[in-house]
């Protein structure tokens, strides 16, 4: 099913309104279809995608601007997703020594053992997503994207 049938749209689009819509949309589906894999272990998108961040920096710590900086979504309020993950204990919050005006973020070992847990779920669920596209297809669909966002 082509967009335009996807939303019902009998009006013809620009190729370039057509393709944003597209991207968009598709976005919104692809989102769906880790929710409920996520809302199954009590998190959201943004809440694993710090969880992902701060296990990339291998026992290290983070501020809240690094993460800020490393989020998929910009506009997610990151204060509020560190306060809700330390209530379910899956990161840890200190003041620095050095500098005790920065915040420094920990993942927990709780946090690490509920991403070894859905590290392959969410694989699964990637190439579920993707199972109708060929691999130079997604090769070459990276690729766009990639040049898509070099404004």
């Amino acid at each position: 099913m082509n967009i335009e049938q996807a939303l019902k749209n009998n009006t013809p689009l620009s190729q370039g309104s057509r393709t944003v819509i597209n991207l968009m949309y598709t976005c919104r589906q692809v989102e769906e279809f880790g929710t409920s894999l996520f809302k199954e272990h009590d998190l959201t998108h943004q809440q694993y995608n710090v969880l992902r961040i701060l296990r990339g920096q291998k026992g290290k710590p983070a501020n809240l601007s690094t993460i800020t900086e490393r989020m998929i979504d910009k506009s997610s309020n990151t204060t509020r997703l560190i306060d809700k993950l330390i209530q379910k204990g899956l990161v840890n919050r200190q003041v620095c020594e050095k500098n005790r005006r920065k915040i420094e973020v920990f993942i927990t070992e709780e946090g690490l053992s509920l991403l070894k847990t859905l590290d392959p779920l969410v694989e699964h669920t990637n190439n579920d997503i993707v199972e109708n596209l060929s691999t130079p297809e997604l090769e070459k669909l990276n690729e766009l994207l990639d040049k898509l966002r070099k404004k």
